[in-house]
């Protein structure tokens, strides 16, 4: 399942992001709360701090808030996480029941048994080789 969540963040399917962006927004407050009732009283009581906006970097007098960073990203994972396993994973098993009751879709392409490129089902010769092609073809 978590594969699924990676695969979710690194694809970029515009459907998917645009959902996101739209639950996501209605999660927003939930998450909020989640972070500051539940987490950061969690990382107060490991790390004897209250959160990690008190993390900084400091080199030749520039100051580098590196845990408002921090603390952005575990929202942001946080609304992630919530999406997926609210929203993609049960859309996606809706999808895949559907698709199961469906009758399987014809191939319209076969492979040549020569050079194995994919040429039309109703080609009687290979497109690239130039080899007859039986009707006894591996469909695709």
């Amino acid at each position: 399942m978590l594969t699924g969540f990676k695969q979710f963040l690194l694809r970029g399917n515009v459907l998917d992001l645009a959902v996101a962006v739209v639950i996501g927004g209605a999660f927003g407050a939930v998450v909020t709360a989640l972070v500051k009732d539940l987490i950061t009283p969690l990382i107060a009581a490991v790390f004897g701090k209250p959160d990690f906006s008190a993390l900084a970097l400091t080199i030749n007098g520039s100051k580098f808030l590196v845990g408002d960073f921090v603390n952005a990203i575990v929202s942001f994972l946080l609304i992630a996480a919530a999406v997926y396993f609210v929203v993609v994973v049960p859309v996606n098993q809706m999808t895949e029941r559907r698709r199961r009751g469906a009758p399987p879709v014809d191939p319209t392409t076969k492979t040549c048994a020569e050079c194995l490129s994919e040429i039309p089902i109703a080609a009687r010769r290979c497109r690239f080789c130039g080899s007859p092609v039986s009707d006894v073809v591996r469909s695709v």
